[in-house]
């Protein structure tokens, strides 16, 4: 079994050879159809956090999946379905995708100098081979249809506009700079109208959302790195809420290449990001949704 840090090694390059190949992971096409959106768990139905949803939507995009649900082949068996065999083109170990998880473990220690019995707790990678809903023979409830999508198929804006509205947060319009001010505990976007879409507006909001967070959250980094955070994390509350994107930072080269730079020389970079994102992005929809219990161990950083 490989150990964390060549497992680590191995996510990182997943992520860097995508973006190598132009694949932005963390940004999914927007449809109105069922079953789409941010990559959720069949079995808990709540969604994938941290690395794991870039790992999911690679995954997808390489094999051609358009379901948001996963689950492992005991989950889906759980629910009368069966996962198909791996077809003979595709290499072994290759069919599923596999996740990350860091499960908390208590053991106890004596102290060598006082012999006083203590508890320790320390983090242990587990990894996952999850299947995607079109893998799966009886899971037809749980994929996407091509059946024509019956009224309004056009983006519902509602809730992205009461989410912006719930945070009180200070956003002026004007200008042609979309900015949050650190002193001035402001957001500056240029006026809705001169966006090319609705879906580029609310995504370019939460961006800048995700850096007001920043102080909220007492979340530091480099400039790339928060960045990085902030494009994730809008990238994630546009899936969540029905919100097409629009170009994102994920088109310009110069943050593609220093992001590229930093992950290939520290392995938990993209750890440390997507796990940011993840909370970023929680700590937004939670003006507006009731907070859910959920693992704080999931696709986080551990250092080894």
């Amino acid at each position: 079994m490989p150990s964390p840090s060549e497992i680590r090694k191995q996510l990182t390059e997943q992520i860097v050879s995508a973006l190598e190949n132009g694949v932005h992971p963390w940004r999914k096409t927007w449809t109105s159809a069922r079953n789409t959106g941010r990559a959720a768990n069949v079995a808990s139905s709540k969604p994938y956090r941290g690395l794991n949803p870039l790992l999911l939507e690679i995954h997808a995009q390489q094999r051609g999946f358009r379901s948001r649900w996963w689950g492992t082949y005991l989950q889906w068996q759980q629910l009368g379905c069966q996962v198909q065999k791996r077809p003979a083109g595709v290499p072994q170990g290759r069919w599923g995708a596999q996740i990350v998880f860091f499960k908390p473990i208590t053991k106890t220690i004596v102290n060598p100098k006082t012999g006083v019995e203590d508890e320790e707790t320390f983090r242990l990678l587990n990894v996952y081979t999850v299947f995607n809903a079109d893998q799966v023979v009886g899971a037809e409830r749980f994929q996407v249809s091509d059946e024509p999508v019956v009224g309004n198929t056009q983006p519902d804006f509602a809730p992205a506009t009461e989410l912006i509205a719930a945070t009180q947060a200070d956003i002026r319009h004007g200008g042609d700079r979309a900015f949050y001010s650190p002193s001035g505990d402001f957001i500056q976007l240029p006026p809705k109208a001169t966006f090319h879409s609705d879906g580029a507006y609310y995504e370019t909001a939460f961006h800048e959302l995700g850096h007001w967070s920043e102080s909220r959250l007492d979340w530091h980094g480099s400039y790339a790195q928060n960045e990085l955070i902030a494009e994730m994390a809008a990238c994630f509350l546009a899936a969540e809420l029905g919100v097409p994107n629009g170009e994102g930072l994920a088109n310009h080269a110069s943050y593609v290449k220093s992001w590229l730079d930093a992950m290939r020389g520290d392995h938990n970079y993209i750890f440390k990001a997507s796990s940011q994102a993840s909370k970023v992005a929680d700590y937004l929809l939670s003006f507006t949704q009731q907070p859910e219990e959920v693992p704080t161990t999931e696709g986080e950083l551990v250092t080894f």
